[in-house]
């Protein structure tokens, strides 16, 4: 019998109170803002995040009147800076707010009902969990969610809003069997920490394995799984002040942990004219779809843009060698099926709602929510009668 393969994968995931996620946060904020205003604007917003600063730019045009700091302090405020003692606090940082409206030149290829940029988009999917997404991004987003939701109904009153998860699963024979080491890492504050001042208290180890690791994770857990606990031994500086914070700078995170390639740019603070989010909705809608209809284990979907132009310039479709249906069969079913001129995918998959700051953290894809419109089965029956003919 052939040798059996095995490797190791990890993916890993952050709270809301990293300051990347931050940004994510603060641009998606200011996006639906805006569409709860008018439905119809175009929106490209990028933050920035330094000790005591948030910076906000970009392109926006539209007939909304908001207030861009109250948004901003109202976001921050309710992921959990609202201590100076955490380093950063809504209350007090400066913002600088530099955004400008879209350009011209741009505009007028998108009025048409043109992609607002060109670019390479991915979707992916497969059967390794219910949601038909990656177990070890999964499980990482899992782990992230516990550890916010201890904090923010103060279990550990200890634990600040920043924070980091990693999980790294076994695959034998391309398949996950077993989860092979934890890692977590959260700020807190200075109360928990050892005698020495470097180290948190194995007390403080032990409430957060059990309320936090072994409460999202336990059934995944076996006698050799190794984990990792603040590792470099204290996490009291954290946020802004530990580290710059950027939008579009977790793009992995945000969508298949590394399992799957990524293209076009990141996510959040674009509407949906901008291909490099709608469109990805739409690729991982299609993926999906597919595999839940039986006609793949994985599924890797790309659609790629020009500019101005609406129809997609590409489709293609991998089925990773786990295809029951060929590709030359599957592209045009999908391309009879599935909208995919920008204005075709927002109509289609409704994103002209304010529903995005929400989808900032904990990912993008693999979520049970009414407004991820992208996660819906709906095809599936339209599929097998396109291919079945």
């Amino acid at each position: 019998m052939p040798e059996k393969q095995g490797y190791f994968f990890t993916s890993e995931s952050v709270t809301e109170g990293h300051p990347d996620k931050l940004c994510d946060i603060v641009s998606d904020s200011i996006l639906d803002a805006v569409l709860k205003q008018d439905s119809k604007a175009r929106v490209a917003c990028e933050t920035f995040a330094s000790p005591g600063l948030i910076v906000v730019g970009g392109e926006i045009t539209t007939t909304a009147k908001i207030n861009t700091k109250e948004v901003i302090r109202n976001a921050i405020k309710k992921i959990g800076y609202d201590r100076p003692e955490f380093g950063f606090d809504y209350r007090h940082c400066a913002i600088s707010d530099v955004i400008n409206a879209q350009s011209p030149d741009i505009a007028q290829g998108v009025d048409t009902g043109g992609a607002g940029d060109q670019g390479l988009m991915i979707g992916f999917s497969c059967r390794e969990t219910p949601e038909l997404m990656p177990l070890p991004i999964m499980l990482a987003h899992k782990l992230a969610i516990k550890l916010t939701d201890v904090r923010k109904k103060n279990i550990l009153p200890y634990l600040g809003p920043d924070g980091k998860t990693q999980v790294t699963v076994e695959y034998v024979d391309w398949k996950p069997k077993r989860v092979d080491t934890i890692v977590l890492s959260t700020q807190h504050t200075p109360d928990i920490l050892d005698k020495t001042g470097n180290h948190i208290t194995e007390k403080s180890k032990k409430e957060i394995r059990e309320k936090i690791i072994d409460s999202a994770l336990s059934k995944f857990i076996d006698k050799k799984t190794k984990i990792y606990i603040n590792p470099t031994g204290k996490f009291v500086i954290g946020g802004p002040e530990g580290d710059t914070g950027l939008t579009g700078r977790k793009i992995i995170v945000d969508t298949y942990g590394g399992r799957a390639a990524h293209g076009g740019g990141a996510f959040s603070g674009k509407d949906s004219t901008k291909v490099d989010r709608s469109a990805c909705y739409m690729a991982r809608h299609i993926a999906k779809n597919i595999v839940a209809a039986g006609f793949a284990d994985h599924c890797t979907v790309q659609l790629a843009y020009a500019i101005g132009v609406a129809e997609p310039v590409s489709v293609m479709i991998d089925t990773h060698l786990s295809g029951k249906v060929p590709g030359h069969i599957l592209e045009p079913a999908v391309r009879k099926i599935f909208p995919l001129t920008p204005k075709g995918i927002t109509q289609y998959l409704d994103l002209r709602k304010p529903i995005f700051t929400k989808t900032a953290a904990y990912g993008h894809f693999g979520r049970n929510d009414k407004d991820f419109t992208w996660e819906k089965l709906n095809k599936v029956e339209e599929l097998k009668k396109a291919v079945n003919k």
